[in-house]
């Protein structure tokens, strides 16, 4: 389907809370999406990793009363440079930027993050967590592989290894054929390319080098009843990340 108008849900991506409605939340825990602006082949919007990111940290922010955040919509995409349309910022940047979110927050009353990624690429979140929460278990990273891995399971999905399905995929385009299909392109039917050799050196050659169209999987099998269950599944799986940020934790003494 060929969308002609913004769709008016795409506001959805943005929390509209005043400050009076945060202040009576109280929330302990913040819940920031992290996209990317890439291609995503024919079929899928450059914005496909903000959008997904977006949807998953809504829902859990409305399953675990977290404070909602505004999405980052540019990272570190630089292995789809070779196709037009697609924007990146540093490592450095990206890092910067997430350490600067994580102490406003802290000074605002926040004291914990929980950053969902939508973009695999964004390799730089693992080691703000890292970092943050040697003195406390201040900042999670979700959904983390295996996570993506039991979400797949759960919704049936025919391709369960995520490198196969790497982009553009099944996972991808059934999560937004049932939370925004009018984003979806009919070319998705026949967008699948199956990479036989395993894209092993992606990260230096780009993944040009391993597909033509920018597409890493199977789009032909997604469909909308397996994107709501992938979203069930990780909104469930959730719960195990915002609990460990709440618990209680004394580092070791040095």
């Amino acid at each position: 389907m060929q969308p002609d108008q913004p769709s008016q849900r795409a506001l959805h991506v943005l929390t509209t809370t005043t400050t009076t409605e945060e202040a009576a939340r109280d929330a302990d825990v913040a819940v920031l999406p992290v996209g990317s602006f890439e291609q995503h082949g024919d079929h899928l919007p450059l914005s496909t990793d903000t959008l997904i990111a977006c949807i998953v940290a809504r829902q859990v922010a409305e399953a675990y009363d977290l404070m909602l955040l505004p999405p980052v919509t540019i990272a570190c995409s630089h292995e789809h440079a070779g196709w037009r349309g697609t924007v990146s910022i540093s490592a450095a940047t990206l890092y910067a930027v997430l350490k600067d979110i994580a102490a406003s927050l802290r000074a605002s009353g926040v004291p914990k993050l929980l950053i969902v990624s939508g973009h695999g690429g964004n390799y730089v979140l693992a080691h703000i967590a890292q970092e943050a929460s040697v003195d406390g278990r201040n900042v999670a990273i979700f959904p983390d592989r295996r996570d993506w891995h039991q979400a797949r399971i759960a919704a049936g999905m025919d391709v369960l290894d995520g490198h196969e399905d790497m982009h553009a995929g099944e996972l991808e385009t059934s999560i937004l054929l049932h939370a925004y299909p009018e984003v979806v392109r009919d070319s998705y039917r026949t967008a699948d390319h199956v990479d036989e050799a395993g894209h092993p050196h992606y990260l230096t050659t780009g993944l040009r080098a391993y597909t033509p169209t920018g597409v890493l999987g199977r789009p032909s099998l997604a469909t909308a009843d397996k994107g709501a269950k992938v979203l069930a599944d990780l909104t469930a799986r959730a719960a195990a990340h915002v609990n460990l940020l709440r618990s209680d934790f004394t580092p070791p003494l040095r």
